[in-house]
């Protein structure tokens, strides 16, 4: 018989029993693996690392915003790079190398999967690639309704002209302070037709009223310069630069306590590019500069701010392309875990906040 000797009639009748049997299955199976021996392993983040679909940190991927506190995203876009593109790339590599990651900070006992809903809300990608300030303006969209429905973003790049697009959705109701882990200020100019390319995101955040430049602080500034007064504006404004030089004579620490008294009680982003470490550790970027930050200093800075109040971080600037091990993936994963966990620990302390009862 064929669905052409059916009358109408059968027919429906025949898809509404189908229909029923698949619920009634689909609802006796719950999962399709069934775990028998160790009960655990009904968390993903738990199975085997080699398995599962990639998510960040093998997470829950969701569209539901009302579930999450903080929301990981991938922003799968490198129209901004001056030269070396492939980070476009970076989100999707950094989601299998987290797998790698597991739950529990041992260095400063935060577990943030514990703290607070995380999940991966996919990728924030572009209808219109092509066109930089367009492409800009759809990931600004992407944010606010990420950032009107109460959730705390952390952005894996892409390159760093997504931080001016992130921060339009999240610091257009005041000036953010800003801790910028990079090689380079990105707080240049006019380039080739265009003033939004990843070599200028923080001048134009200031000029936007979207961060604070006196309470800004850039760490790990090094390598050599087309014209002295490259980065002027970052001087000229007020932020706070730390060069390798200065960094590497005081040490990590210091430059923790230095970026904590820049910022101040306010609330703060945090973004951290992959060519602020030395590429003997990273060498998977667009701009790579020798002399930078160790994986490790990079780590023990970050946990440092933890009291800081981080509304906001991404990562950047990883591009596959340029390193067939994947070592630069693996280390961004976890960086990307360390910003997790300081997001998580100010997320806590403002929910404490609102619930207390002199607040």
């Amino acid at each position: 018989m064929t669905w052409r000797d059916l009358s109408f009639i059968d027919a429906i009748e025949l898809l509404s029993k189908h229909e029923a049997y698949s619920q009634s299955a689909r609802k006796e199976a719950g999962m399709i693996k069934k775990i028998e021996s160790y009960p655990e392993l009904a968390d993903p983040q738990l199975q085997p690392r080699y398995t599962g679909i990639p998510t960040f940190f093998r997470l829950p991927h969701t569209m539901r915003l009302d579930e999450v506190d903080i929301g990981l995203v991938g922003v799968p876009f490198d129209g901004g790079v001056t030269n070396r593109p492939g980070a476009r790339h970076g989100p999707r590599d950094i989601r299998n190398q987290s797998s790698l990651i597991r739950k529990v900070n041992q260095a400063t006992g935060v577990a943030p999967f514990d703290l607070v809903r995380v999940a991966d809300l996919g990728d924030a990608w572009i209808e219109r690639p092509f066109e930089l300030q367009g492409a800009l303006a759809e990931i600004t969209a992407f944010f606010a309704t990420i950032h009107a429905a109460g959730v705390t973003p952390l952005s894996v790049g892409g390159d760093h002209s997504i931080s001016l697009a992130v921060l339009r959705a999240i610091g257009k109701n005041g000036p953010l302070g800003l801790v910028q882990l990079d090689a380079h200020c990105d707080t240049g100019d006019d380039y080739l037709g265009s003033r939004f390319h990843h070599g200028a995101p923080f001048r134009r955040a200031v000029e936007e009223g979207l961060i604070d430049p006196k309470r800004t602080i850039q760490i790990g500034i090094r390598g050599s310069l087309n014209v002295a007064e490259m980065w002027q504006f970052s001087y000229g404004s007020g932020m706070r630069v730390v060069s390798i030089e200065e960094f590497y004579d005081k040490g990590w620490r210091w430059a923790a306590e230095e970026a904590r008294k820049v910022v101040g009680g306010g609330s703060a982003y945090l973004s951290f590019d992959i060519d602020s470490l030395d590429p003997v550790y990273a060498p998977g970027t667009g701009t790579p500069e020798p002399g930078g930050l160790t994986t490790l200093e990079a780590q023990r800075l970050i946990r440092d701010l933890g009291s800081l109040d981080f509304v906001g971080a991404d990562l950047v600037e990883v591009s596959p392309p340029f390193d067939t091990s994947g070592v630069t993936s693996i280390t961004a994963a976890a960086i990307l875990f360390e910003l997790l966990c300081v997001l998580a620990q100010a997320r806590v302390r403002r929910r404490s906040n609102v619930t207390r009862p002199d607040v």
